[in-house]
Formats: C-alpha cells, structure tokens, sequence
C-alpha cells in the first residue's frame, strides 16, 4: 500500500473493487468503510468532494494521483458536505471523459425527493438513506461485480434488462415495486433508490 498525501492507495487484486467513499463525518467514514471491507472491497476514504476530485486527478493539479495510477470501481458520497456537496462532485465526475462510467452512490440521511430525483437524473447509480445497511452495500457491489464484464465490451454502467423484461412502473412516490429481473438482496424503498425505479416503460 502507497501513499499520496494522508491518502492511501490500496493494492488491488485482479476481481476485486476499488471503491471510493467520500463523508465529512469521521463516523460515517468509518461505517461504510467497515461494511465495504466486511463486503471483499478495496476502500479509500476522504473527507470532502474536493479530497475526492484531488484524488482521482480531476482537480487540474499535477500532483494529484489520477485515474493511470489507480483503478477505481464505484465511488459512494455522502449528499451534504460543507464545500462541495455530493450532488457537485456526482456533477463533476459526470462531466469527466475518464470517471463517467464509474457507478456513483449518494448518500443522505435526509429523503427529500426532489434531492433524490436530482441524483438520479444526473446520472447516480443509486439514492441510499443512512444509516446505510450491508444489505445495502452488498447489493450495490454485487450489481458493479456483475456488471464489470459488461463494460468491457462498450455498455453502459447502467442496470440491464434482458429483453423479455421490462421495468414496472413507479410513481413519483416510491411505491413499494420489486423488479422481475431483480436477482439481488431486495432492500425497503425507504432506504434506496435507483435509476432504474425512475424509469417508465
């Protein structure tokens, strides 16, 4: 393990994930940090978006470490950070030629929707409520174990369907709906939200 600044790099092993957790809470840090490592996965933690955007070279400093000297597979922010908030660097990250496929998961112990609803449309992967739960976690790096293959050969990060399944149809609302091609641990619809619960046949 090397280090740039306070920030480690871990050694990533051939199948493993890399993921990013961004939190200005030292507790919350330390939570998704322990779920993500109970879940097999490589785990960096800063404090701030900007820590975030410095680390995966997207601050426009030299200095900064960037995306040829690590992997990284799926990035978790917390939504309200003093600075620059999670749907900033969501923004950011989106707007990077090399970051955009990456899957980003928001974070907020508040459910508001119109929050939420701005996370989905801007491209986040997933709207999860804290206390975030290993339920959570594991579904969400199952989904990015599985879908690694695919973005392999050119697809999108984002959930695929087979043909003969279409999604059902939620209202603004949330209503409770589980997807038939759904072969992940089911979580509440209190407690996360997805991209794909927003679409609409």
């Amino acid at each position: 393990m090397s280090a740039v600044g306070d920030v480690f790099i871990p050694e990533v092993a051939a199948g493993e994930l890399h993921v990013l957790a961004v939190d200005d809470s030292h507790v919350d840090r330390k939570v998704i940090e322990r779920l993500l490592k109970i879940s097999s996965c490589k785990v960096t933690v800063v404090e701030s978006g900007s820590r975030a955007l410095q680390y995966l070279g997207l601050d426009g400093e030299k200095s900064s470490i960037g995306f040829d000297s690590v992997k990284v597979n799926l990035i978790m922010t917390d939504y309200s950070m003093p600075g620059m908030t999670g749907y900033e660097l969501l923004k950011k990250i989106k707007e990077s030629s090399v970051f955009r496929e990456v899957p980003v998961v928001v974070m907020s112990s508040e459910n508001i929707l119109t929050r939420i609803d701005s996370c989905l449309e801007e491209g986040a992967e997933e709207f999860l409520l804290k206390p975030v739960k290993l339920s959570d976690v594991k579904r969400v790096t199952d989904f990015i174990m599985k879908g690694e293959g695919k973005k392999r050969v050119k697809k999108s990060h984002k959930r695929s369907r087979s043909d003969d399944c279409t999604p059902p149809s939620i209202s603004t609302s949330f209503s409770s709906v589980s997807h038939p091609c759904e072969v992940s641990l089911p979580a509440s619809p209190s407690t996360f939200h997805s991209k794909k619960s927003r679409l609409s046949i």
